[in-house]
């Protein structure tokens, strides 16, 4: 992330000194035990998606916290690991709205202009939630704030109680707010099935002439 757009936007928003105060905690939880996703993946969602390349925020509140799962994109596994719950129903709602797509790595859809950032960008193994309020949310925060003032309309998918306070950063009109409840089933997700964000995110993006997402690459 040093050399894109993201780094230089963000060190104007957050105070002088916050990028320091993320390095010593990232020290600490590092050399205290074991943390996901690995230290070079954290900031992998800035990395593949740059501030300018951003079509689409699909927010997630923090990392799989199980060996191999996370990669620093919020759903995405890689295509030998199973996918978990949430992505399963992901999956299975893509199918529905648009058409079936075998992989679990959502990597090709961050190359797309989906930015898959989760609000906590690290987590403590087998500790879901186990940075929340730490250290990440004003960072985050920011990043959303940020893409609220970009001057394309931008699509912001919000999936559960969660996601959806965030809803309060995103204050100019012309972008679209997806909101449903989460896919987990550890969640009542009635109502996420049927949703069809995959379809009405596209719909909106060409009305704006901007090329759509390709959801099953």
């Amino acid at each position: 992330m040093e050399h894109s757009k993201w780094h230089d936007l963000l060190k104007k928003q957050l105070p002088a000194d916050y990028f320091s105060q993320i390095n010593h905690f990232l020290d600490d939880v590092y050399r205290q035990g074991i943390i996901y996703p690995k230290r070079e993946n954290i900031f992998k969602a800035l990395s593949k998606t740059d501030y300018d390349q951003v079509k689409v925020l699909i927010l997630g509140q923090d990392p799989y916290h199980g060996p191999g799962q996370a990669q620093g994109l919020s759903f995405s596994v890689p295509d030998d690991m199973p996918a978990p719950p949430s992505l399963q129903n992901i999956l299975k709602e893509l199918a529905d709205d648009i058409g079936l797509r075998s992989h679990h790595d959502l990597t090709t859809w961050a190359e797309e202009g989906v930015l898959l950032l989760n609000a906590c960008l690290t987590v403590p193994a087998g500790q879901a939630n186990g940075h929340a309020n730490l250290i990440w949310e004003p960072f985050t925060d920011a990043v959303i704030s940020l893409l609220d003032q970009r001057e394309e309309p931008l699509v912001f998918i919000l999936w559960g109680a969660y996601a959806r306070k965030k809803k309060t950063l995103i204050k100019n009109s012309k972008h679209l707010i997806l909101e449903a409840p989460h896919p987990s089933p550890l969640s009542s997700y009635r109502g996420f099935f049927g949703s069809k964000p995959f379809s009405k995110t596209n719909q909106f993006l060409e009305k704006h002439h901007q090329h759509p997402i390709n959801w099953l690459q």
